[in-house]
């Protein structure tokens, strides 16, 4: 098979032919069709993410859809020729997405929506799982809830934005001014970011502060979180980089949770919940309540380097994705 390796950190990836792996008895091998560029990718491809350690030689990428060519003997869910997605390597050791095959932990997999394309199934694992994890694992999130998501267009935003809006919270969600027709749209009511958080909190929530307040932006705006909850609320963040005072949080007996969805991959505790959540995912894609926001332009193994660029000048617009 053909795979992207990556042998030094920040050289660019070399396209070569090595051998399709062997599967154990709990994986399947999926023959690769599509491959989601994360923001993470280019960290661990630069060698700055110590928490995604991945040791070289390496194939990279975090997120897959394909087709199931074989299982292992105690694999019972999945049939050669079925669909499937997930978030099934490229940290931790474990073999990426970039190459035509891969042997993935079966527990690690969901079948994937009818309804969308392997672009758009390749799109979601990292983003809805990190979504999930935040909103339902950590802050079990209840309809009727005044949910504020932070960074609502982005990728774990968007994802997060809808699974609230399904799950019958009233979701907020904050964003630049070019944003706010695509937040409108997925049924949130538009924040400017740089609108002052007091502000906010006064107009929607009668000073009250919002019953649970999602961070997918970390920094100044985890900071932020804290000034917006209610008491008693809850902050949970996916990205807690920095030094952050949690006075404000104190002072309204409210509580925070933080996200670090590659624990299972790095870890292997876990994994059979990631392959349940994906259920979930698909679930929601097939009744129209989860839609992917993917950037228009194709990317091969090829010319990763381009899509890795992008993502470094913050230049996307939705999700990358690799056409394996």
């Amino acid at each position: 098979m053909r795979a992207a390796i990556l042998e030094k950190h920040g050289a660019p990836l070399r396209i070569a032919p090595i051998s399709v792996p062997e599967i154990g008895a709990r994986q399947v091998l999926v023959r690769v069709c599509a491959s989601a560029v994360n923001p993470l990718d280019t960290k661990i491809h630069a060698g700055a993410a110590a928490h995604a350690r991945h040791p070289l030689p390496a194939i990279l990428g975090i997120d897959l859809a394909g087709v199931v060519e074989r299982v292992g003997r105690e694999v019972t869910r999945f049939r050669p020729g079925d669909e499937v997605y997930g978030m099934t390597g490229g940290v931790g050791g474990v073999q990426g997405s970039l190459a035509e095959f891969s042997a993935v932990d079966a527990d690690l997999l969901a079948v994937k929506p009818v309804n969308l394309s392997m672009r758009e199934a390749a799109a979601l694992p990292l983003i809805f799982i990190t979504a999930w994890e935040g909103l339902v694992d950590r802050a079990a999130i209840k309809p009727g809830q005044r949910v504020l998501i932070h960074g609502g267009a982005g990728g774990v935003g968007h994802v997060a934005t809808q699974l609230a809006r399904a799950i019958g919270a009233q979701v907020f969600a904050t964003g630049s001014a070019s944003q706010q027709s695509y937040i409108s749209s997925l049924g949130a009511t538009f924040i400017d970011r740089d609108e002052a958080v007091a502000d906010y909190v006064t107009k929607y929530t009668d000073g009250e502060g919002f019953d649970l307040v999602y961070d997918t932006v970390g920094g100044q705006v985890l900071d932020a979180s804290f000034a917006a909850v209610r008491r008693f609320g809850h902050v949970v963040s996916s990205l807690g980089w920095g030094t952050h005072a949690l006075a404000p949080l104190s002072f309204r007996a409210a509580t925070y949770s933080g996200v670090f969805t590659l624990l299972p991959l790095l870890s292997g505790e876990g994994r059979a919940h990631h392959g349940e959540i994906m259920a979930e995912a698909t679930r929601l894609a097939e009744t129209g309540q989860l839609v992917p926001l993917l950037d228009p332009r194709h990317f091969a193994l090829e010319t990763i380097a381009d899509a890795y660029d992008l993502i470094r000048q913050h230049g996307a617009k939705g999700k990358l994705v690799v056409d394996i």
